[in-house]
């Protein structure tokens, strides 16, 4: 596969305004605010890791009709400018005693006075995996000043966005999961026993980046005979012939995330962990060299585009109860821009769309020792 673009034209950016446009209009939305980095990048294209600094908030508006409006420190005018953004409003950050709140104010109010028949009703994301990127002194003042204005929850809007990919979008998806599965392939010849966690974290992470990773921001995992606590950073622990390592990574490439994980045994895997691996490698229709993998072939059989997510999450859990011993606890998840842990399709009647991206991951669990999986955690 070749190395996708980097960024996306204008015309992605306008696309996904549109059909902003579209869902807002369904729950009579005069605005959408967004504050949060996701969001933003998602539709500004502004990326940058400065939002790792929690001094500043940032904003954009998205109107009823029209470009999105930014409203965001000085510091970020130039970089917002090289967006497709044509209106960026900047004010002097940081600034506690109004670090943008008037100015936020102003727009909220000038953008939804230009829709007929405005409702005052300014959506922003308020459900599941979704947060205020401000001072909640500032929200609750925000709340206060913006009358008649009224926010009310868009989580709709952002999910409906977001859950359907652009083929520009799975490009990016599907060459970080290239980049990240060659690297598992290549973790005979990288890792050996003698070394501890940390060495084989740190060897892990740099082929990643040497494979044309852009980041490894989730890299998680655990060895030894057997394991309960796999999101753990890594430890000084020597690994030894007949244990199991466990990687979980959310590896980046331009922004987008792939989010897989694998066992591999040193020298020589026990009985339980060979039974678990032939178990899982039957329902994913081939035998697998790792106890566990995220290419589960039978369970998604007739789960392509219209299939209902309840069934495609789900349908894992069922194939694999009949094998011998393992329980399944996480099922999967969605993957893209961020690194999300919300079972994907786990609400009742949400449909695999064209264009979805979805992770079915086993976590297989043979008991209180943990051998390999994850405890405690059933469907």
């Amino acid at each position: 596969m070749s190395l996708p673009d980097r960024g996306f034209p204008r015309t992605e950016y306008e696309q996904r305004a549109a059909r902003a446009h579209g869902l807002m209009a369904a729950l009579e939305l005069d605005a959408l605010l967004v504050c949060t980095e996701p969001e933003v990048r998602y539709l500004t294209g502004f990326h940058t890791p400065f939002w790792q600094s929690p001094t500043r908030p940032w904003f954009v508006v998205l109107p009823a009709s029209g470009t999105p409006v930014a409203v965001i420190p000085e510091i970020g005018a130039s970089a917002m400018a090289g967006t497709w953004l044509d209106d960026v409003r900047t004010w002097p950050a940081p600034r506690p005693t109004d670090d943008g709140l008037s100015l936020l104010v102003e727009t909220l109010r000038e953008v939804s006075g230009r829709r007929p028949g405005s409702t005052g009703r300014i959506g922003l994301p308020m459900g599941p995996e979704t947060h205020v990127r401000m001072p909640l002194a500032d929200l609750d003042a925000l709340r206060d000043r913006i009358p008649p204005l009224d926010l009310v929850d868009a989580t709709k809007v952002v999910r409906g966005l977001r859950m359907v990919k652009s083929d520009l979008e799975i490009r990016k998806v599907a060459h970080v999961c290239d980049v990240v599965s060659g690297a598992f392939e290549g973790i005979p010849d990288l890792l050996s026993t003698g070394m501890t966690e940390r060495e084989a974290f740190a060897a892990f992470r740099v082929d990643l980046l040497q494979r044309g990773a852009d980041d490894v921001p989730y890299l998680v995992g655990a060895s030894g005979p057997g394991f309960d606590d796999i999101i753990k950073q890594p430890s000084d622990r020597v690994i030894g012939t007949g244990d199991l390592l466990m990687f979980d990574t959310g590896t980046t490439f331009d922004g987008y995330f792939c989010d897989f994980d694998r066992y591999v045994a040193f020298g020589r895997a026990d009985d339980d962990a060979m039974r678990l691996r032939h178990g899982l490698g039957r329902h994913r229709g081939r035998p697998g060299r790792c106890p566990t993998g995220s290419h589960h072939q039978r369970p998604l059989a007739g789960h392509g585009p219209g299939a209902r997510g309840r069934r495609a999450t789900w349908e894992l859990p069922w194939e694999l109860r009949g094998s011998p011993g393992p329980r399944v606890g996480h099922a999967g998840h969605r993957m893209a821009v961020q690194h999300r842990r919300r079972r994907h399709g786990a609400r009742r009647g949400d449909g695999a769309d064209p264009g979805a991206v979805a992770d079915l991951g086993s976590g297989p669990n043979d008991g209180p020792r943990g051998k390999p999986g994850r405890p405690g955690r059933r469907p």
